[in-house]
């Protein structure tokens, strides 16, 4: 079994989308750390824009859903974390210039 990258994971993570805002995970910068073991086993801890955010659960889901398509992923944990609180700035360019930022 071909062990799975950071990259591919980060990658897989760009299907996962914000309702909200309507532009991917990655491109918002709501994943902060991104590991994967020897086993297939990738730990990502994510945030969202808002605490409150009712579809959180939705979003969660659909992020180990798409890592765990990937080759070699034997599991995903996806932890959803409030440290450091997200912030425009930790957008993508991309991400800042779609939104007008």
């Amino acid at each position: 079994m071909a062990k799975v990258t950071e990259e591919q994971v980060r990658e897989a993570l760009t299907d996962v989308i914000d309702p909200e805002i309507g532009l991917n995970v990655v491109d918002l910068g709501l994943v902060y750390r991104c590991e994967v073991d020897d086993d297939g086993v990738v730990e990502v801890d994510m945030t969202l824009t808002a605490i409150g955010c009712p579809l959180g659960d939705q979003i969660v889901d659909q992020a180990k859903q798409a890592i765990e398509r990937l080759e070699g992923v034997k599991e995903a944990r996806v932890r959803l974390v409030w440290s450091p609180p997200w912030r425009p700035d930790m957008m993508s360019e991309r991400a800042r210039m779609l939104l007008g930022f």
